[in-house]
């Protein structure tokens, strides 16, 4: 990542995947996962950060434990909806463990993590981590149990959902493809760097926007009349159910 120069050990079960990392970011590539763990305790690495799907979790952890290699005391989970409580049991008594969940946008600089400490975390341990992710964009640090919650809301899976959703009725109603796409990307995009910028409220600019008797308040009432807020409301709680679902794993 640019701007740090710490030693970083990478492993995947696909190799095509660690050779694009080691040519992308100048990260070590281990072969194995014993191997990895090996170099980062050469290296007495701070963390070790661990970023595979929840169902995985478990016997990754079981991998960890058998290569009988001291681990680092900070770990670091990305594995969505694997309670702390779970991490802590998997790997030795001793070691810390935060969760953390970046979004995508991390790959330009510009995204948002979310953290969460296990009890015990040290102030330094917990500096560690914010410096990390704050090497690609700002870092929110919420309790566990809004952590789900606040995951749910903050994928960019919904910007990209609703800028499609948007383009596809724009163009539906006689704009071209790329026309209709670029007054979606507007509406979405400088409306929320404008909302940033001013330090107006969302109400506020709701409100000049959205005109009584114009067309752009015409076209939120009828949104809100046929379920606009209801189905966002509709998908946070199913994202939220995906997420508990996943701690039971």
């Amino acid at each position: 990542m640019a701007g740090d120069r710490r030693a970083i050990v990478v492993h995947d079960r696909n190799p095509g995947k660690v050779r694009a990392l080691r040519r992308e970011f100048q990260v070590e590539a281990a072969g194995d996962l014993k191997s990895a763990l090996l170099r980062a305790e050469a290296l007495r690495a701070e963390m070790l950060m661990v970023a595979v799907r929840p169902e995985s979790m478990a016997e990754l952890l079981e991998e960890v434990a058998a290569c009988g290699v001291r681990t680092p005391k900070l770990c670091v989970s990305l594995a969505a909806g694997i309670p702390l409580a779970k991490l802590r049991a998997g790997l030795a008594a001793g070691v810390r463990w935060a969760r953390a969940m970046p979004s995508p946008v991390c790959r330009i600089g510009q995204g948002l993590t979310a953290v969460a400490y296990d009890r015990g975390v040290s102030r330094a341990d917990r500096k560690r981590v914010r410096e990390f992710f704050e090497l690609v964009g700002p870092v929110v640090e919420i309790p566990e149990k809004r952590f789900d919650a606040f995951c749910t809301v903050f994928s960019p899976s919904h910007g990209y959902h609703a800028l499609a959703t948007l383009a596809a009725a724009a163009k539906a109603a006689g704009l071209d493809r790329k026309t209709a796409l670029t007054a979606a990307a507007h509406a979405f995009g400088e409306a929320i760097r404008y909302w940033r910028e001013s330090g107006q409220s969302l109400a506020d600019l709701l409100h000049e926007a959205a005109t009584p008797g114009g067309v752009a308040a015409a076209t939120v009432e009828a949104m809100k009349r046929y379920g606009y807020e209801k189905a966002v409301a509709a998908g946070l709680r199913a994202g939220i159910r995906r997420a508990r679902r996943n701690a039971r794993l």
